[in-house]
């Protein structure tokens, strides 16, 4: 071999050494899937007119078996989501590699699109004055918060700050003091394991301030629609939020199984 191939061969293994390297660096490629698994049996859709709109509306659907077709279970109500619109958010969806869409980052004002598991209720009550409540529900008081210090290791995740070691900046009060927080629920949107650094955090359904004042990043409604939503939802049937702007709705309607 000659000196002039030796350095052609050497550079080859070069360029294939940095970029397995830069392989090795991606994060892992989550496997691409309809987010509505058999097991799911209970969905909340949310739909607004356009990525930008602030309104929008929720339905609920339900089907008793994995092959039975999706019913409506109730009248749609009327819900805001972020003040500046949505954005693509990491839940139980892979993310589009359409480069245009937009995409959630922390304090952009936009509730995340995708689809996501619903976690636990809270709110100012008494879990006993509640019985009506199937999902996990956890009372909130001074010391229960929400954490949105992207440099924190608590990072979007609910603590008890007396009983947690402190190594944050910020973060969200869960006992306010009017009516929105007075019944909730968290959504799973960049949720462990998952979580992104600056990717969002502290996502709920709550009870809005009005029919046209759009939120930080949640989704809100009056309070009876919400307390007609957490009395129908059931933990037994897997329930998933599903929110999305129109187009992407219709694009997405018959690969995600959607009602």
């Amino acid at each position: 071999m000659t000196a002039l191939a030796r350095s052609y061969t050497i550079l080859g293994w070069v360029c294939i050494c940095h970029l397995l390297a830069a392989c090795a660096a991606l994060p892992p490629r989550i496997p691409e899937q309809p987010p509505l698994l058999p097991s799911v049996r209970q969905v909340v859709i949310v739909r607004t007119p356009g990525w930008g709109s602030i309104t929008g509306t929720l339905h609920r659907y339900q089907r008793e078996s994995p092959s039975a077709q999706w019913r409506l279970a109730d009248a749609p109500v009327p819900v805001v989501v972020g003040r500046n619109g949505l954005a693509w958010g990491i839940g139980l969806n892979t993310e589009p590699a359409d480069a245009d869409a937009p995409v959630k980052v922390e304090g952009d004002g936009k509730a995340p699109a995708g689809a996501f598991a619903f976690n636990s209720a809270f709110g100012d009550p008494t879990p006993g004055s509640l019985p009506w409540i199937r999902m996990p529900y956890v009372r909130a008081e001074e010391a229960y918060k929400c954490v949105d210090d992207v440099h924190s290791r608590h990072y979007n995740t609910l603590v008890f700050a007396d009983q947690t070691e402190r190594d944050w900046n910020s973060c969200e009060d869960m006992l306010r003091h009017d009516e929105m927080y007075r019944l909730g629920l968290v959504v799973e949107h960049n949720w462990a394991p998952r979580t992104r650094g600056g990717r969002g955090s502290c996502i709920f359904l709550h009870i809005w301030q009005g029919p046209d004042s759009g939120t930080a990043g949640c989704t809100a409604m009056a309070g009876p629609d919400i307390e007609k939503l957490l009395s129908w939802l059931d933990p037994a049937m897997y329930p998933v939020l599903i929110q999305l702007p129109e187009p992407e709705y219709l694009r997405l309607h018959r690969s995600w199984g959607l009602p």
